[in-house]
């Protein structure tokens, strides 16, 4: 195997996170999986503290890691929330709490570790996207919105440093049996038994969850990282998941806009 790559893998305390950060150890490689209180979990990797909301969080977790091995080879931004309610009940300081994580904290990232990439003169930059940023996922919406706008600026980012010899690719998971079930946030007020949208945020809620417990595990999205990382797969954008919601996502591009979202209504129960 080529010389060991030094790998910081985002959000690793479980999940994808976790499962990618094991992988990339077996492969062989030097992995820094970060966690918000690394001291709450075990692990075979080194495990540091990295908060993706914080600047000076970011800034120290980058540059202790540059310190030690004096390179980053690739970086994994996994971390995310996953915040349910619906739009209108949403706060606006809710769905900074959002973007905060989902895209400003990639960006945060990025910021960070792109000039010592640069200097080197490669460097691979995977951003954790969704399935959901492709559609719009009712009571779903500010999670959706924020992984829209990661598929953006992951395209936007990979044309600027292709020059400097980095890549940047885009995976976008569908239902992964993950703790995600567990540790979804809901906005205050759709979980008010008084928002007007109470009863169908509860059921389509409901949904999901028996999706998301019934998905594939995550090593299927940890293999196709792994892939990325040690430049086997090389392209903008994966996804990855159950068959049937890939084929919805392709739909979309095919099917009248007005026929999608009558289907996806019919699906989820919600009047038109």
């Amino acid at each position: 195997m080529a010389d060991p790559l030094v790998i910081l893998v985002t959000g690793a305390s479980s999940g994808i996170g976790r499962a990618t950060a094991d992988l990339l150890q077996a492969r062989g490689h030097r992995v820094y999986g970060t966690s918000r209180r690394p001291a709450a979990h075990d692990a075979p990797w080194s495990l540091v503290q990295l908060d993706v909301t914080d600047d000076a969080s970011v800034a120290a977790c980058i540059a202790a890691i540059l310190s030690a091995e004096g390179r980053i080879d690739a970086v994994v931004n996994n971390a995310g929330l996953v915040m349910a309610g619906a739009v209108e009940d949403t706060s606006i300081d809710e769905a900074r709490r959002t973007f905060e994580t989902n895209v400003l904290g990639a960006i945060r990232v990025a910021r960070a570790v792109l000039p010592a990439m640069r200097a080197r003169g490669r460097g691979t930059i995977v951003n954790m996207g969704s399935l959901a940023g492709k559609v719009g996922m009712p009571f779903q919406g500010l999670y959706s919105a924020s992984k829209f706008a990661l598929e953006g600026l992951t395209e936007a980012l990979r044309q600027e440093v292709a020059g400097q010899g980095i890549t940047v690719s885009l995976v976008a998971p569908g239902d992964t049996a993950t703790p995600v079930v567990d540790n979804r946030v809901r906005v205050a007020a759709s979980a008010d038994p008084a928002s007007p949208y109470a009863s169908d945020f509860t059921r389509v809620l409901a949904m999901y969850e028996k999706d998301e417990r019934a998905g594939a595990p995550p090593a299927g999205v940890a293999a196709l990282v792994a892939d990325i990382v040690e430049g086997r797969k090389t392209g903008p954008r994966y996804t990855v998941g159950p068959l049937a919601q890939r084929v919805m996502v392709a739909a979309r591009n095919i099917v009248p806009g007005a026929v999608f979202q009558w289907g996806m209504s019919l699906y989820f129960g919600l009047k038109r």
